[in-house]
């Protein structure tokens, strides 16, 4: 099966890398991605893929389906990007491979006795995609989720932090900040108190979590004492139950600098709130094996945990049904994701490759677990229990 699936790939490599560059040429931010989404799905529908766009009431979602066999399998495609730095985090590439891994997956479905499923989920970076969707039941019927994400180096067992994004509004009184400043209640002063009182919490986090954010709104001219000032802020811890612990002591914080200044506050939730990733052992092996024999060489296993690669909102779905997350690398010259080099970086000769590398090592694993019949077994017992 593997020759059918060389062949699909090359059959659709010049496609493939076009999409990327396509997507890469025109990024678009969290929910946003119109042209994005249409063009992954146009590629799709070319390639025999019946689609439903819309899906669980996100305009930039989608759902592309070929097949019709008992084991259905996902692979997950994102395409947002980060704002200023366009693909900074090589969502096109993680879009292209999915596409590829789709193709190359529905060449021998009848013969595997799969549904593949590509998913389209916006807004990886800020607001959850995938989250709304889990929610949503799409993959209520899903038996493994896969996908690849660029970076610097190959990692098969990837993991990532637990995640919180929230908004901090603080609010005072407007006041002459020469002739009465007496009658103010600064709330970018609440703000500033508050990050000292975070900046001091940081030396007790347990390791692993972190804090940081920006000052997204501080007042508007230097003689009104500013009556609103807003903090955005994301905490990260390695599991969801230190997430907790975490987010009770920075919200202590928060309201330490609205009590200091006279000022109130309060909390929204930006995005849903991410899980931590946990990859499913058994796929990761075989994914390492896949992509081993493409000529590449991961970062031993023991060193997987030693730097989490951020957040992910596919963390909240592995922790409800197998998938993986691995990295697939790139010559990225020495820069790391989320810097404008490594937007330079992915649409490389390298990132090019690893589009076609993500795509083979993604279908062979789902070969590998379609055809054996312990792993089917296991995946379909686990549609069952949920």
């Amino acid at each position: 099966m593997n020759a059918d699936v060389d062949a699909a790939i090359r059959s659709a490599q010049a496609d493939l890398i076009a999409l990327s560059h396509s997507i890469h040429r025109e990024p678009e931010l969290a929910f946003e991605e119109f042209r994005s989404a249409a063009k992954v799905v146009d590629l799709l529908k070319q390639r025999g893929f019946e689609v439903q766009t819309g899906t669980a009431d996100l305009p930039t979602a989608f759902e592309a389906t070929y097949g019709s066999g008992e084991l259905v399998i996902a692979v997950c495609a994102e395409y947002d990007a980060l704002p200023e730095i366009g693909h900074a985090c090589g969502h096109n590439i993680i879009a292209a491979s999915a596409v590829g891994a789709g193709i190359a997956l529905a060449a021998v479905a009848d013969r595997l006795g799969i549904t593949v499923r590509v998913i389209g989920t916006p807004a990886e970076e800020s607001g959850g995609g995938k989250v709304l969707m889990l929610e949503r039941g799409v993959f209520d019927d899903v038996a493994a989720a896969v996908m690849v994400h660029p970076g610097p180096v190959d990692i098969v067992g990837a993991t990532s932090l637990a995640l919180s994004d929230i908004a901090v509004t603080f609010t005072g009184t407007e006041a002459h900040a020469s002739a009465a400043p007496e009658f103010g209640r600064n709330a970018a002063d609440a703000a500033t108190v508050a990050q000292v009182g975070i900046g001091l919490l940081r030396q007790h986090l347990a390791p692993g979590s972190q804090i940081h954010g920006i000052v997204s709104a501080g007042g508007t001219a230097p003689n009104i004492v500013p009556a609103h000032s807003e903090m955005l802020y994301y905490l990260r811890a390695q599991t969801s139950d230190e997430l907790s612990d975490l987010t009770e002591r920075a919200e202590a914080c928060f309201a330490a600098g609205a009590l200091a200044t006279g000022c109130t506050h309060s909390i929204r939730t930006v995005s849903p709130t991410y899980t931590e990733l946990t990859p499913d052992s058994w796929l990761a092996a075989a994914y390492r094996d896949e992509v081993t024999g493409l000529g590449r060489t991961p970062i031993p296993p023991e060193w997987e945990t030693v730097r989490p690669l951020g957040s992910t909102d596919m963390g909240n779905v592995t922790n409800v049904l197998p998938g993986i997350h691995p990295v697939i690398g790139l010559d990225s010259a020495g820069s790391v994701t989320h810097q404008p080099a490594f937007t330079a970086a992915c649409i490389t000769e390298s990132a090019d490759q690893a589009v076609l590398d993500g795509a083979r090592a993604l279908a062979g694993t789902v070969i590998r677990a379609a055809s054996d019949e312990a792993q089917r077994a296991r995946l379909l017992e686990g549609v069952e229990r949920r």
